[in-house]
């Protein structure tokens, strides 16, 4: 199957930087001519100064929209006309869709966790979770399983800015939604511990784990048959923390659906067509 790039064909773009390490383009190429959508998916590395061009040229070229990813996701929102109340809570966007010559701002991550929870039978309505990190993809997360009807939700961060951040976001979330959120330093174990046995979910939101034999957590007593572990890591598929609580009977789940998932929301936003999730997963599992 080919891409037939006539004069009409319409670019969708990732602005990232790195950007060569994404699944994204294969994705949605492979769902744009899966659907008969003449347009093509472009990979940008574009660091932080360029990102004003980088968004101009969304008009230069008729562009239909873009994909935003780190370390771009929250200063983006300067460019944009509008955006969601998803956005406005989580602080971020991860899709832009231009419109009538006006850029429109979206954020499909947290909708991408809580579809892939769904695609793999999880239930989490009524639930605790404990969650790693205080970065854009946990805050995502945090944001739209408080708005899907988790009960509580346990973070665990280092101190730093984004502990900070979050800290601010648990007041607008608690107060938009019916969901208990705490913030505890990530190296009180004791604390950890106890929120995770407390817990259904266990999410690692953070980047470690991209490595071999890096794990978010030390004490592996925690994991057990019944938890749910999720890593929103997709590259390594089974990260050093999934493998672990693999042994242990845990439901392990990687970052595979979450990418499946948020990336099927932003192609819908531009072409008005639906993913064909079934058959591009298998593709995905590949990597």
């Amino acid at each position: 199957m080919e891409t037939q790039i006539n004069g009409t064909t319409q670019l969708v773009g990732f602005f990232a930087y790195p950007a060569k390490h994404s699944l994204s383009p294969k994705m949605q190429s492979l769902a744009m001519q899966l659907t008969d959508t003449d347009a093509i998916y472009l990979a940008f590395e574009i660091k932080k100064e360029q990102l004003n061009a980088a968004i101009q040229s969304i008009f230069t070229f008729d562009m239909l929209g873009a994909n935003i990813s780190m370390p771009h996701k929250t200063e983006v929102l300067d460019y944009l006309d509008d955006y969601t109340q998803s956005c406005a809570l989580i602080g971020a966007a991860n899709t832009i869709v231009k419109r009538d010559q006006q850029l429109f701002g979206y954020n499909t991550d947290g909708i991408g966790f809580t579809r892939s929870l769904q695609a793999a039978g999880v239930s989490y309505k009524g639930k605790t979770m404990t969650i790693l990190g205080a970065g854009g993809a946990a805050t995502a997360m945090v944001c739209q399983a408080a708005l899907e009807g988790v009960t509580e939700i346990h973070i665990f961060s280092r101190l730093g800015p984004r502990f900070n951040k979050m800290r601010e976001k648990m007041k607008e979330i608690q107060q938009q939604t019916n969901c208990k959120v705490t913030l505890t330093e990530i190296y009180d174990e004791k604390s950890l511990k106890e929120a995770i046995n407390d817990s259904e979910i266990l999410i690692n939101a953070t980047s470690v784990g991209m490595k071999k034999d890096e794990c978010p957590i030390s004490d592996f007593s925690v994991l057990r048959k019944g938890l749910v572990v999720y890593d929103a890591i997709y590259q390594p598929k089974e990260t050093y923390l999934l493998k672990e609580a693999k042994k242990r009977q845990a439901t392990t789940i990687n970052g595979i659906g979450m990418l499946l998932y948020q990336g099927a929301a932003s192609f819908e936003l531009w072409t008005h067509k639906k993913m064909p999730v079934q058959k591009i997963q298998p593709l995905l599992e590949e990597n």
